[in-house]
């Protein structure tokens, strides 16, 4: 069994993509609507044209999702969500907290906590919640 958030933009998703392909070193698969061939039963909003319908992120054995909302249909994040990942090392922490803190707002620094010989926390530019630790166990 496996769990994967998924985190809905308001239009800027593609960007935040990019953000997180850097934070991470990773690749995202993502479609656009535009991409979606039209159905009887699916037709794309006005204006969705250039968002994103869905992609995904692989971190380690993980996976994030994410999506644009339709313009009729705005989201929040809120402060009750956080997404945490775990990396295999301290150097990989420090670079994904660097890339994420631009335009956002740090609660931890990277230091080592009694549960982690690194951890971090913060809110990225686009509201998401972050922490990220060494991997448990």
């Amino acid at each position: 069994m496996k769990v994967s958030p998924h985190l809905t933009f308001n239009g800027n998703c593609e960007e935040a993509i990019k953000v997180y392909e850097k934070a991470f070193n990773a690749k995202a698969t993502y479609c656009q609507y535009k991409d979606t061939p039209p159905t009887e039963a699916y037709q794309p909003a006005p204006g969705t044209e250039n968002l994103v319908m869905h992609g995904t992120i692989n971190i380690g054995s993980g996976a994030i999702m994410f999506a644009d909302s339709t313009p009729d249909r705005r989201t929040n994040f809120g402060n009750g969500i956080t997404v945490c990942v775990e990396l295999a090392n301290t150097e990989s922490i420090k670079a994904a907290f660097e890339v994420l803190k631009q335009g956002g707002q740090v609660s931890v620094e990277p230091q080592e906590t009694f549960w982690s010989k690194c951890f971090c926390a913060l809110e990225d530019k686009f509201g998401v919640n972050w922490m990220i630790t060494l991997v448990m166990g």
